[in-house]
């Protein structure tokens, strides 16, 4: 056992947690929108952020016009169905990640990416404000049509965060993903405690 292991590195395949059971969290219901946390009409589209804590960004995203579900869980990394207390040591190599499904009718693509990119610090490496560690790192996970507009986006945010002075874009994007819904009483967090902990804060706020 490494009894030193730092947080801030990514974990190597051959030391990750090993992969636990599957289970069946997507078919819980959401707090606010009243459906599983996995539904999905044939209209909408589905792209994943993360941006430090989930609680926060999740919130974020289901009080945006347009987003019809919204679920918290992890992506990036390497073990199989982790659990929040598992991905928390950062041997999961996974992020804190907001699944978004939304109406492309109503909010874009490049509507939901301005307000990922204007609600965090994109710069931070491994960290988020005071969360520290590769699970609140800054990623965008897409499919292969959100991707051109992703590195766009990153392209023109980055071009605003040195105009005034502000350190390099840290953001992974990825087409090559696993989303892993997170442990029930993690969904809707701040819908079920309103006053809880969230640390979400834009470079421009």
């Amino acid at each position: 056992m490494n009894l030193f292991f730092d947080k801030t590195k990514m974990i190597e395949p051959e030391n990750a947690l090993k992969d636990n059971a599957a289970h069946t969290y997507h078919l819980c219901q959401h707090d606010i929108f009243k459906t599983a946390l996995n539904y999905q009409s044939e209209q909408h589209e589905v792209i994943y952020f993360a941006m430090g804590c989930y609680w926060g960004a999740e919130r974020l995203f289901w009080q945006t016009k347009g987003v019809s579900n919204t679920a918290v869980g992890f992506a990036g990394g390497i073990t199989a169905y982790p659990t929040y207390e598992q991905t928390c040591t950062g041997k999961t190599g996974h992020t804190e990640t907001v699944k978004v499904t939304f109406n492309p009718q109503i909010v874009s693509v490049n509507e939901l990416l301005t307000i990922f990119w204007e609600n965090h610090d994109p710069s931070q490496g491994m960290r988020q404000g005071n969360d520290i560690g590769t699970v609140y790192r800054s990623a965008i996970f897409c499919n292969n049509q959100q991707l051109k507009l992703a590195l766009a986006s990153q392209q023109s945010f980055a071009k605003k965060l040195k105009d005034i002075g502000h350190a390099q874009i840290t953001t992974e994007i990825e087409t090559d993903f696993i989303f892993y819904f997170a442990q029930p009483e993690h969904q809707q967090y701040l819908a079920k405690l309103p006053d809880g902990y969230c640390a979400l804060r834009g470079i421009f706020k």
